[in-house]
C-alpha cells in the first residue's frame, strides 16, 4: 500500500483479501487460469477477483439438493456511466438473457442491468458479446470505482443536465481500471472499438498532484492494492436528487452561472449505507458538503479524494473499510485537509444550494429540442415476460425498430430519448399491445416510488425474500391504507433481503429491512425526497404481523399529521416514542365501538394474477374490485 494507515489500523494485518489482490498479477490470477478449466465454478480467491471483472459468483437456492453440488451461476453487471445504453448494447443484453441466462434482465439502482443464471463455460462469451456491443462489465463489481450516476433526464434545453453527464463519462473513464487483464481473459487480448476519452481525462490521470499517483505501476491511480472497499460517485445538477447523492462516496454538483456556463461543483462526501445487523459500529451515513472546486480541477480532486481513501482506509477490515468511516472518525475538516494536501492547494467554500427534491421522469415528456423522451416504470427493475405482460418483447420491439438509445435510471426504470413526435403513436401501439402501462397516472404509486433488490434465490447475502416479496406486500400495505381511509396516501417504499442496502432501504419513509426468514427490520422516517437517513423502529416483523403491526402507526399518522405532511416527515417529527406510546394503546375499533376483526381470503394464483391485472388496468385498489363484485353476487343472490 502506498500509505500507512492511521493508528490503530496500522498495526493491525490487512485482510485477506488484500492479499488476494497484491498476488493477483493486477486482477488476472487465478481467473485466467480457472476460466480455462471445465468446472462449474471458480475458487474463493478467483471468485474475490471476479467481482473486478464485473460477475458475482451465485447458487440458485431454490435448487439446492442435499448431498448435491450447489446449483452454480453467474450475475454480470455492466458498467454504464450516466445509465447510458446503446441500441446495440441494448439488443444484445436481450439477446444474451435468452441464450445464456434465465431470459430477464433487471435494471440496477446504479443505472446499470444485470443478468443472472449465466454458467461458467458461458461467461467469456456473454462478456465479450457485451464489449463488441460498446458495453462493459469492468468495474461494475469489486474494490474500485463502480457505476459513476447522473440523473438520466435527457433535457437538451438545460445546459446543466448535459454537463452532468459529460463529466459522469469522463470521471467513469478517469477512474477506469488501467490493467490489461480484463481483455486479455474475455477476449483474448483484443481491445475492443470503444469512445475515445476526453484528452483532459488522459492528462489528468498520469499528473501526480502531489502523491495522487502511483509511479510504475500498472494501475497509477489505484495501485496494487486498488480502493479499501467500493467506491461510489454521482454527478448532479441543482435540485435533483434522482441519483439518492446523500448515499454515494463522492457526489459533484454541477454549478453554472447566470449564461448556464460551467463553473465548477459543491462537492458531497462520505455517503454510504451498508450495514451489518448486530454490529452497531456499521451504519449507515449521509454524505457531508466538502467544498467547491472549479470546473478545471476537478479531476485533480477527485483523485485527490480517491487517494485518500486508498492510503487512509481501513485495509484490515473489510466491515469498517469504506470512506464513511473514515469521515466520520476524522471529521470533516481533519479529511478535507488531507484531500487539500494531495490538491495541492485549499478547497474552496461550499456554494449555497436550493432544496433537492426526488424525480422518476415516467411518462412522456418533451427533452427541450423539439423531440420527446419516455420514462417507463419497471416494477422491481425486471424486464421480463408473464403471460400477458411482455415488458421484455415490448422494448425490444422499440429498440430495434426505432433505434432509440436508453437511460436507466436510479430507481431501476428505463427511458427511451430523442424520440420523433411522430413515432409516439406506434411506440404507444407496442406497449399497449403488450401490457405495458406508459401513463405513470396508472400505476399504484406505492409501487411506483417503491424498490426492492433481487434477494432470494440467487444473491448470497440475502437473508430473506425481498424482489419477490415486495408485491405481495405492497398490495397489503395499500389494503390497510384504503381500510383506514387513506386511500389517496402513498410513499417511499424500499425492501432488502439483508442489511447491505442495495435498494437503499435507509433513505425510504418505510422500508423493509432483512433479518430473519420471513422477516424484517422496519425502518421509518426517512424524506420523500431522500434527503434524510430513516432509523430502526422494531428489530423483527414477521410477515404474518405486518397489517397488526402498522395499523396504529398509520392511524396515528391520519389523526395527528399537519396538512399535506408526508408520512416520513410525519414519523420523523412525532418521534417514535409517541408512535410506540399511541401503538401501546391502540385498539382496532369498528364504526359501532366493537373490536375490529381482521379478515384474510387467500385466492388461487391464477385468479389473484387476473384481479391484479385488471385492478391496474383500471387504477383501482384490488380490494375495491373484490368488494365491488361481491356486492354484485350477494344483491344477484337476494
Amino acid at each position: 500500500m502506498v500509505k500507512s494507515a492511521p493508528s490503530p489500523i496500522a498495526s493491525r494485518k490487512p485482510s485477506k483479501v488484500e492479499g488476494i489482490k497484491e498476488n493477483s498479477n493486477f486482477l488476472r490470477e487465478p481467473v485466467a487460469t480457472e476460466i480455462l478449466q471445465d468446472t462449474t465454478h471458480f475458487t474463493e480467491n478467483a471468485v474475490q477477483l471476479l467481482k473486478y471483472h464485473g460477475s458475482y459468483q451465485q447458487d440458485n437456492r431454490d435448487n439446492r439438493t442435499k448431498g448435491q453440488e450447489k446449483d452454480y451461476q453467474f450475475m454480470l453487471r455492466t458498467k454504464n456511466p450516466g445509465g447510458l445504453v446503446p441500441p446495440e448494447l441494448y439488443l444484445a443484453l436481450d439477446k444474451i438473457a435468452d441464450e445464456y441466462g434465465n431470459h430477464t434482465l433487471r435494471a440496477t439502482t446504479r443505472q446499470g442491468f444485470q443478468l443472472h443464471g449465466i454458467l461458467k463455460k458461458n461467461l467469456k462469451s456473454a462478456i465479450a458479446t457485451i464489449v463488441k456491443n460498446l458495453g462493459s462489465t469492468l468495474g461494475a463489481c469489486g474494490d474500485i470505482n463502480r457505476n459513476v450516476m447522473a440523473p438520466p433526464a435527457p433535457f437538451k434545453n438545460r445546459p446543466e443536465y448535459q454537463y452532468a453527464w459529460e463529466y459522469a463519462q469522463n470521471i467513469a473513464d478517469l477512474l477506469t481500471a488501467q490493467t490489461g487483464a480484463y481483455y486479455e481473459i474475455w477476449l483474448d487480448g483484443e481491445k475492443a472499438i470503444s469512445a475515445e476519452e476526453a484528452p483532459e481525462v488522459k492528462a489528468a490521470r498520469q499528473r501526480n498532484g502531489n502523491g495522487t499517483i502511483i509511479h510504475d505501476n500498472e494501475e497509477p491511480i489505484y495501485g496494487t492494492y486498488y480502493m479499501p472497499r467500493k467506491f461510489k460517485i454521482c454527478v448532479t445538477v441543482l435540485g435533483d436528487n434522482s441519483v439518492d447523492l446523500y448515499s454515494q462516496d463522492l457526489t459533484l454538483v454541477v454549478i453554472t452561472n447566470k449564461k448556464k456556463q460551467l463553473e465548477g461543483f459543491n462537492i458531497f462526501a462520505g455517503g454510504g449505507l451498508g450495514r451489518t445487523h448486530g454490529k452497531e459500529e456499521t451504519f449507515a451515513r449521509l454524505a457531508d458538503p466538502i467544498g467547491y472546486v472549479a470546473k478545471d480541477d476537478v479531476y485533480d480532486v477527485v483523485k485527490a479524494i480517491v487517494a485518500t481513501q486508498r492510503d487512509y482506509g481501513d485495509r484490515t477490515d473489510r466491515r469498517h473499510a469504506r470512506l464513511k468511516y473514515l469521515i466520520n472518525e476524522w471529521g470533516v475538516d481533519k479529511f478535507r485537509a488531507q484531500v487539500e494536501e494531495y490538491f495541492g492547494k485549499p478547497v474552496e467554500a461550499f456554494k449555497p444550494l436550493p432544496e433537492f427534491k426526488y424525480y422518476d421522469f415516467l411518462g412522456w415528456n418533451e427533452q427541450g429540442d423539439g423531440k420527446l423522451f419516455l420514462g417507463i416504470s419497471i416494477e422491481n427493475g425486471r424486464v421480463k415476460d408473464e403471460g400477458s405482460f411482455k415488458l421484455k418483447t415490448a422494448l425490444r420491439e422499440i429498440v430495434e425498430q426505432f433505434n432509440l438509445h436508453i437511460r436507466l435510471t436510479s430507481n431501476h426504470n428505463v427511458i427511451f430519448y430523442d424520440i420523433e413526435p411522430d413515432s409516439k403513436e406506434a411506440i404507444q401501439d407496442i406497449l399497449s399491445r403488450h401490457g405495458v402501462v406508459d401513463d405513470p397516472s396508472k400505476i399504484e404509486p406505492l409501487v411506483r416510488y417503491a424498490m426492492a433488490c433481487p434477494a432470494l434465490p440467487t444473491c448470497g447475502l440475502a437473508i430473506t425474500e425481498s424482489e419477490r416479496a415486495i408485491p405481495g406486500i405492497l398490495e397489503r400495505v395499500r389494503v390497510l391504507l384504503d381500510k383506514i381511509g387513506l386511500q389517496k396516501e402513498h410513499f417511499v417504499v424500499r425492501m432488502t433481503g439483508c442489511p447491505n442496502g442495495c435498494a437503499r432501504p435507509y433513505l425510504a419513509e418505510l422500508a423493509f429491512v432483512g433479518s430473519a426468514p420471513e422477516s424484517y427490520q422496519l425502518w421509518l422516517g426517512g424524506s420523500p425526497n431522500q434527503t434524510r437517513l430513516a432509523q430502526p423502529y422494531t428489530e423483527k416483523l414477521h410477515h404474518n404481523d405486518l397489517e397488526s403491526f402498522l395499523e396504529p402507526i398509520f392511524v396515528y399518522f391520519k389523526k395527528s399529521r399537519k396538512s399535506k405532511e408526508k408520512f416520513g416527515d410525519f414519523c420523523d417529527r412525532v418521534g417514535f416514542d409517541a408512535i410506540r406510546e399511541f401503538a401501546a394503546s391502540y385498539e382496532p375499533q369498528t364504526a359501532n365501538g366493537t373490536s375490529k376483526s381482521r379478515h384474510r381470503v387467500n385466492l388461487k394464483e391464477e385468479v389473484y394474477g387476473k384481479l391484479k391485472e385488471v385492478a391496474e388496468s383500471q387504477g383501482k385498489p384490488m380490494t375495491q374490485l373484490v368488494t365491488e363484485a361481491l356486492e354484485v353476487y350477494f344483491q344477484n343472490l337476494s
